[in-house]
């Protein structure tokens, strides 16, 4: 079993595919890691050698931010936004979509689930 950045990589899978498991890596860098630690990316996870692993973990501790420095970082760049009163921060702070999307209808994944208001009623039509 590789364990890469405290993350245990599936052993089924390629290790192109596998490495994305771990928090900031995807497709691209993946690639990018196994090109420099010259490391076939078809090869499957469980025939990794102690050699190649080492060799990745190497690599990625040595380029990339992954994992729990990288999730710290993203949460400071939110703090910073909420601090400085940005409207993106506020955003944030009331749990409401950041990057411009509709929420009168949709946006249930950051509102949570419905609230019914008491009394709203629809206007009566006039004719």
């Amino acid at each position: 079993m590789a364990r890469i950045a405290g993350v245990d990589l599936p052993k089924s899978k390629k290790v192109l595919y596998g490495l994305q498991y771990i928090f900031g890596i995807g497709r691209t860098i993946s690639g990018e890691i196994l090109q420099k630690a010259n490391v076939n990316p078809e090869k499957k996870v469980s025939e990794l050698t102690e050699e190649e692993v080492a060799q990745i973990r190497s690599v990625i501790t040595s380029d990339y931010k992954v994992e729990g420095a990288l999730r710290s970082e993203v949460q400071q760049n939110i703090k910073r936004l909420m601090d400085i009163g940005a409207y993106r921060g506020l955003r944030h702070r009331r749990g409401l979509p950041v990057r411009g999307q509709r929420t009168r209808t949709n946006s249930r994944t950051r509102k949570g689930k419905r609230k019914t208001v008491a009394g709203k009623k629809k206007a009566p039509s006039k004719k």
